[in-house]
């Protein structure tokens, strides 16, 4: 399913809105669409459209509404939806906490690695029948990361390049004692949301890269130790224009043919997947269609 549009050869976009983003404005040939998933149903329908000559999908990652919890996603509905929509690229918008004081509330920071502490979540579109392990080292594709720097510049917005995203299971919020442990490691923001997603996008081979939106600063600010929901959404609801004017920045950046990615991500199954052919599971096999369909046609 898709959109037809003056789109560069091969770049489909796939932008993930968090907490008050539930639409791209300036999206033109608008369309929502139920895309369907082996592994249960994603967040919302896809609404799909192109924006500056580049065809792009977005998903509101907690539906329209905000019905769903951080802990309740389908990660891996949503990111096989994506890609079986025919996204290459996955922009990824976040609100977080900020957990130094150099990142206060409207501050965004493009992260480059996570430490992931969530527990309860489906994290790999493999397991029993087809066992894999794509590298994470470097979880954020460099390419997105250097266009959104430079749409963040274009858009004069107060951005920092490079920080750890600490993903907590949630919902609840941390714990003095939790906030300044995370602190001591050296992580710059606080999340619910971007693991497992950020693994599962690189295990469906897709470039992926987050903006975290700051709403706050954690508990560990002696000034701002009760973290209330009133608050975050009344800077939520200032960053959201700020992210669109990113997002509209970003599109024209990544406009032109999409080239092979140089870090790999495009690529991440080819030394990844340990089962040989003959011992899959079929069944796996088949729901693994749209994510590894690359690597699996070619292994046959």
């Amino acid at each position: 399913m898709g959109v037809q549009g003056a789109t560069p050869p091969g770049l489909v976009l796939g932008i993930i809105g968090g907490s008050g983003l539930y639409d791209i404005p300036g999206l033109e040939q608008k369309a929502w669409h139920r895309v369907h998933t082996p592994w249960g149903e994603p967040s919302d329908a896809l609404l799909f459209g192109v924006l500056s000559g580049v065809r792009c999908v977005f998903l509101p990652r907690h539906g329209r509404g905000h019905r769903l919890s951080p802990t309740h996603l389908n990660y891996r509905a949503n990111i096989d939806a994506l890609k079986r929509a025919g996204c290459t690229d996955i922009l990824s918008l976040s609100a977080v906490g900020s957990l130094k004081p150099e990142l206060p509330p409207g501050r965004f920071v493009i992260v480059d690695q996570f430490i992931d502490r969530s527990f309860a979540r489906e994290k790999s579109f493999f397991g029993e029948g087809c066992v894999a392990h794509v590298g994470m080292a470097h979880p954020v594709c460099p390419r997105l990361g250097d266009a959104l720097q430079e749409a963040a510049g274009g858009v004069g917005l107060p951005v920092t390049r490079g920080g750890t995203y600490l993903v907590m299971e949630g919902p609840q919020f941390s714990t003095r004692a939790e906030s300044e442990l995370y602190r001591s490691w050296g992580c710059s923001v606080i999340g619910m949301t971007n693991m497992p997603e950020a693994k599962l996008a690189r295990e469906a081979e897709l470039c992926y890269a987050t903006v975290a939106m700051v709403t706050d600063f954690d508990c560990w600010h002696p000034d701002h130790d009760h973290v209330t929901v009133e608050a975050i959404i009344r800077v939520l609801s200032e960053n959201a224009g700020k992210a669109n004017a990113l997002v509209g920045q970003v599109v024209s950046r990544l406009a032109g043919p999409r080239h092979i990615c140089t870090a790999g991500c495009d690529r991440a199954l080819e030394t990844a997947i340990v089962t040989p052919a003959a011992m899959r599971d079929p069944a796996l096999m088949a729901r693994l269609d749209a994510v590894a369909g690359r690597v699996l046609v070619e292994a046959k």
